[in-house]
């Protein structure tokens, strides 16, 4: 009997590997964090070979950790950073560009020509995206267009694309595949026949022969060929954010979750029929088990949230270590007056202006490093609360049924007390974080595990999900206004900052 499952969990700055039990429960970890490469002012890019040598270490280090072989491994699961795109050549394996991550806005000009007269919203009702440089396909074509004979042999059938799911499992098992939860965040699929939309593909200028063939979420995609878990199926692959929605058991239209992590992604499923936003949201699968029908969601995508801690430490070293800006920004009561808008890729949803650009504002002689690290966290707050005031608007106006009565946590902050006692007096209503917080991971392994008959049903998942903190509200009526009303004030001076 096998006693465990795998997960990949490729991130926007690490790689992992992350063992789990039959409850759910973590049993070992193995990470490398990788280089964030910017070439350019807007520009952000991944080494490929960079990120598949950590993941094929981190398998073998994990296991090595736990002293398991590959006959004590189920399956393993992938879950990925969305959107960040690779180009490799399908002869040799090597990629032909850097990979561009998702956080970039080279693609700028590029989404704005591809709109033409109807602007961005040419192909939401197909794709449930607004074009933005946040998704693969203009990242895709960009390649296409600035890389020599990329086109070329393109259309020969001599390259291969894909977002990392794809590269991970090129590598590891020679397969071109991606799911449907990767492949609606390309703007090349149609959302509601899950394949590849040949309009679109011909309007973005990206001939279908370079695309991986799209799978579902939970399936059996093939064995690992080389290392310590060869033989063993890759099973499972979901987008880190539609990750997070399994593992927290958000299975039922209305339920929804937030994952704070490089950035925040908050997801609502709304169940096998996918709902179009009018306020500013993106649609996208959920996950799809099987040949089961595909589940959607409307999500709520910040670019950038711990990102913004890291940048405290990096760029400006206010701090030397992430752990300190808690017991820094509690050394003061309050954020000083200061506000932080982290526009440094524009603004995703709601607002969704990529003219926009950082700010700090409010600041006075009376103002801090303590104060900034406080405004730091009440950033990622206050873009959450934006997110949450456009899901109760949407779920109001397509009658969804929808009121959010707690929310549901995971990610990397959600260990920093401080920051989410602040997003409960924000939002006016209790944030719950669950006794295992690798939700991402968990649920990659969970679609894997499902697709090999480890658990038995999505049942499972769900009793396995139990609490562990509950944050309540404590904060008056009168100061979350005071604090929403500056914040507004803060985010409009982000805006025309870019022609």
């Amino acid at each position: 009997m096998r006693r465990y499952v795998a997960a990949i969990d490729q991130g926007t700055t690490s790689s992992r590997c992350i063992v789990f039990d039959r409850h759910g429960r973590v049993v070992g970890v193995a990470k490398r964090e990788h280089e964030q490469i910017f070439p350019r002012p807007g520009w952000v890019e991944h080494d490929p070979e960079t990120i598949r040598r950590d993941t094929e270490y981190v398998l073998g280090a994990v296991l090595e950790q736990l002293d398991l072989t590959a006959a004590d491994i189920a399956a393993v699961g992938v879950t990925n950073q969305r959107e960040t795109t690779v180009v490799w050549d399908r002869a040799t394996g090597e990629p032909i560009h850097n990979a561009i991550v998702w956080q970039d806005t080279r693609t700028d000009r590029l989404v704005t020509e591809l709109g033409g007269d109807l602007g961005p919203t040419r192909y939401q009702d197909r794709t449930g995206l607004p074009l933005s440089t946040y998704f693969a396909g203009p990242k895709l074509r960009w390649i296409l267009d600035r890389v020599d004979g990329a086109r070329e042999r393109a259309e020969a059938g001599e390259l291969c694309f894909g977002t990392i799911d794809s590269w991970l499992l090129w590598n590891l098992t020679g397969k071109h595949v991606t799911d449907v939860t990767n492949a609606s965040r390309t703007m090349l699929m149609d959302l509601r026949t899950l394949r590849w939309d040949p309009q679109i593909c011909a309007e973005f200028g990206v001939p279908e022969a370079i695309l991986p063939e799209i799978r579902s979420s939970s399936e059996v995609y093939g064995e690992i060929t080389s290392g310590p878990l060869t033989g063993v199926p890759i099973a499972g692959i979901l987008g880190d954010q539609q990750a997070a929605t399994f593992g927290q058991a958000c299975l039922s239209p209305g339920e929804a979750k937030n994952t704070y992590g490089t950035g925040n992604f908050m997801l609502l499923n709304t169940g096998t029929t996918p709902v179009l936003s009018k306020h500013g949201l993106l649609t996208t699968v959920c996950y799809r088990l099987g040949d089961q029908p595909a589940v959607y969601a409307l999500e709520g995508s910040i670019a950038v949230t711990g990102s913004l801690v890291q940048w405290l430490r990096d760029n400006l070293g206010l701090i030397s270590s992430a752990e300190e800006i808690e017991p820094l920004a509690r050394s003061v009561e309050d954020n000083g007056g200061a506000y932080i808008v982290p526009a440094f890729s524009g603004l995703f949803a709601p607002r969704w202006r990529p003219d926009a650009r950082g700010v700090v504002a409010g600041l006075t002689r009376f103002v801090t490093k303590a104060h900034l690290a406080r405004a730091v966290l009440e950033s990622t707050a206050f873009q959450t609360r934006e997110v949450v005031d456009a899901m109760r608007a949407d779920a109001e106006s397509e009658r969804l049924g929808l009121e959010l009565t707690t929310l549901k946590v995971d990610g990397g902050m959600v260990g920093n007390d401080l920051l989410m006692q602040f997003q409960s007096d924000i939002l006016d209503v209790p944030v719950v974080r669950p006794v295992v917080n690798e939700t991402t991971a968990l649920g990659a392994a969970y679609a894997a595990g499902l697709a090999v008959g480890y658990w038995p049903s999505t049942d499972d998942i769900v009793a396995n999900w139990t609490a562990d903190t509950t944050w309540r509200p404590t904060m008056s009526a009168e100061v979350r206004e005071a604090h929403l009303t500056a914040w507004n004030k803060a985010v409009e001076r982000t805006y025309n900052w870019v022609d």
